[in-house]
């Protein structure tokens, strides 16, 4: 008996040493130090510094007689429908986007539409379009089902699509694959995809067939009282500028575009209806007053959160309200052109490796992490000029303290710049570097690609920036 239990003791043992040594080895497999290696001459910068070069070479812009174009589409989608029907935005049942407390629920109703509004612009043989959403991001799927349909349909490239979100929580989800992007946008429904891109092409074309002699302008103002940092409180900075363009067709139809630092979570994660949150709210309240059409763009949203003064729908409504009559007090005092410089600079962005981190110096190999996350190796940048106006789209939830020093230095040129979220594709978020080891849902779990990537991101922004400004 005394045998039979020594016996089965090593067999344990046996079976235990094999076991840790598999764990140990699948540690191995799937863990590795944070890349913390300069980001000057590594490939990856390299590789986009060499594009970078290249296309500042052949980068013009036009200048003359402006031609905008107002379009919008119907984003809400119809829930509780008898069945799935895509191309006509019906579904059987649909999760909302953003907070991943829900846990993939469905939505159970409509508190206020939500569309896809788009700016059609044309200097010459120049033509752009620039695109809210009112949804959390622009998933990079929808984004190349919809570039893919406006290069067959209306010629134009990527870099003529300037895509943002409003960034509300509370729009439609679904369209998300993968174990990270269905946390917090629910389960995949391929048709979410479909009914998405299909109203960013109805929007666009919209805006194109619209096209007619306009006027522009554009302007800022401060509005701190709605905005705070959500990463060190009053240890840390904030952008509190609202930037807006104004168009204004000679016929006397206006469009107004306006961006603001401030994430769009003033409704909470209870809530089960569609909305569009505050920056629905201001462009109601604009289009109302003015009869033309309001595209919110979501800023420097990276670390900040918004103010609104009181809870849910009241204060979205507080917020937008008030966000809205700043600015059309604004409208009569900004002077307006027909004589206008446009041009546009695209960027395919090699990204880093992953650097997703399960600690603070460890993180998963990329190859693990490439599995899970909703990131890709290479992304997109992109500037918009008008005049002295610079708009600069990116792929992610972009820092407003990071988007400070930027603004600064152009403020010093003569130039005005403003950096939007969201831009059709999604790499986390990109904030201050000096916050990458604190613990915490932005700088741990969403900083996705390592901690010069705000660096990065930073001498990208300037270089296109300031070759496009110079032209």
């Amino acid at each position: 008996m005394i045998r039979d239990v020594k016996k089965a003791l090593r067999v344990l043992r046996r079976i235990f040493v094999v076991l840790l040594l598999l764990a140990v080895l699948l540690l191995i497999l799937c863990l590795d130090g944070v890349d913390t290696r300069p980001y000057l001459r590594e490939p990856y910068r390299t590789e986009t510094t060499g594009r970078l070069r290249a296309s500042a070479e052949t980068n013009t812009v036009s200048r003359g007689e402006l031609s905008a174009g107002f379009g919008r589409a119907k984003l809400t989608p119809t829930v509780n429908a008898p069945q799935d029907s895509p191309a006509e935005g019906k579904f059987r049942s649909l999760p909302l986007a953003g907070y991943g407390n829900r846990q993939g629920r469905p939505a159970q109703g409509v508190h206020d539409d939500l569309y896809v509004k788009a700016v059609a612009l044309q200097v010459g043989d120049r033509l752009g379009v620039m695109i809210g959403a009112d949804a959390l991001i622009i998933p990079p799927e929808v984004t190349a089902l919809a570039a893919q349909r406006l290069q067959k349909e209306a010629g134009l490239s990527r870099e003529q699509i300037y895509l943002s979100a409003t960034h509300t929580h509370s729009s439609l989800g679904g369209w998300g694959e993968g174990i990270v992007a269905e946390s917090f946008a629910g389960k995949f429904q391929p048709g979410a995809r479909v009914w998405f891109a299909g109203c960013i092409v109805a929007a666009v074309s919209n805006a194109i067939s619209d096209l007619k002699p306009a006027q522009f302008g554009h302007g800022r103002f401060a509005a701190p009282q709605f905005i705070r940092n959500r990463v060190v409180g009053e240890l840390g900075r904030v952008d509190p500028e609202f930037s807006f363009i104004v168009l204004k067709q000679n016929d006397g139809k206006f469009g107004v575009l306006g961006a603001f630092g401030a994430h769009a979570t003033v409704l909470p994660s209870g809530l089960m209806e569609f909305s569009a949150d505050y920056p629905g709210c201001w462009q109601r309240a604009v289009e109302k007053q003015t009869g033309g059409l309001a595209v919110f763009l979501a800023g420097g949203v990276g670390s900040h959160s918004p103010v609104p003064g009181d809870k849910a729908f009241a204060g979205a409504e507080r917020m937008g309200q008030a966000l809205a009559n700043t600015l059309l007090e604004q409208l009569p005092r900004t002077p307006l052109t027909n004589s206008v410089t446009f041009g546009m600079f695209g960027l395919d962005v090699t990204m880093p490796p992953f650097n997703a981190r399960v600690t603070d110096g460890i993180r998963l190999r990329p190859w693990l992490a490439k599995k899970l996350l909703p990131a890709s190796g290479h992304s997109f940048l992109q500037v918009f000029r008008l005049d002295d106006a610079l708009w600069v789209s990116t792929p992610c939830d972009f820092s407003g303290e990071l988007a400070l020093g930027i603004k600064d230095s152009f403020r010093v040129r003569g130039k005005h710049l403003t950096i939007t979220s969201f831009n059709g594709d999604y790499v986390g978020y990109v904030i201050l570097p000096r916050y990458y080891h604190l613990d915490g849902y932005e700088p741990r779990v969403m900083s996705f690609f390592g901690p010069y990537v705000p660096d990065y991101f930073e001498d990208l922004i300037r270089s296109m920036s300031l070759g496009l400004a110079e032209k």
